[in-house]
């Protein structure tokens, strides 16, 4: 009887941690970006800075646990045509996925849309975080994503190699 007893104290305590560990994964370290005047913003071909765009309907999260969990949607009344000849693109864009219950943003429709040039990408902000880049895509029907992504000196840095040319110092760690 103690047997059974212990066992479903062992299961009970199981299910209990992978619940809250799911909840920590998914839930607790998201908080909502707050909205600024201008939440996104592109990289200019002409002066190399990031410049607003129009941005309508901005969504956002992020976490302090990661650089790699800012996510936002929004939408924009600028075409493809304008954004390819004024601003930066992004080579290599790979959009990374969201919690399911942040519902305007989905990785692979981005990804497939990418993929099909129904969807370009821009340089956001490079090095936002140092290592990391911000990624703009914008969909044809105006439909924006915005996602950090490893640039390649963070994945070089943060693999131990030696950093490429041109990569800017690395911040001293404490």
């Amino acid at each position: 009887m103690t047997g059974k007893i212990l066992a479903g104290l062992i299961v009970v305590t199981a299910l209990i941690a992978g619940v809250a560990l799911y909840y920590l994964q998914v839930y607790a370290y998201y908080d909502d970006v707050e909205v600024t005047e201008n939440p996104v913003q592109l990289t200019s071909l002409v002066t190399g800075s990031p410049e607003s765009i129009v941005a309508n309907d901005f969504q956002g999260i992020d976490a302090d646990s990661s650089p790699l969990r800012y996510r936002a949607c929004f939408t924009t009344i600028h075409s493809h045509a304008m954004l390819s000849e004024t601003y930066v693109p992004y080579d290599d864009a790979v959009p990374l996925t969201a919690p399911n219950w942040f519902d305007c943003y989905d990785a692979i429709e981005i990804g497939e849309a990418l993929e099909a040039g129904s969807a370009l990408a821009y340089m956001g902000k490079a090095d936002i975080i140092y290592g990391f880049d911000r990624v703009v895509a914008i969909m044809e029907d105006g439909r924006g994503f915005v996602w950090h992504q490893l640039n390649e000196c963070g994945a070089k840095l943060f693999d131990g190699q030696p950093l490429p040319e041109g990569c800017p110092p690395p911040p001293e760690r404490n």
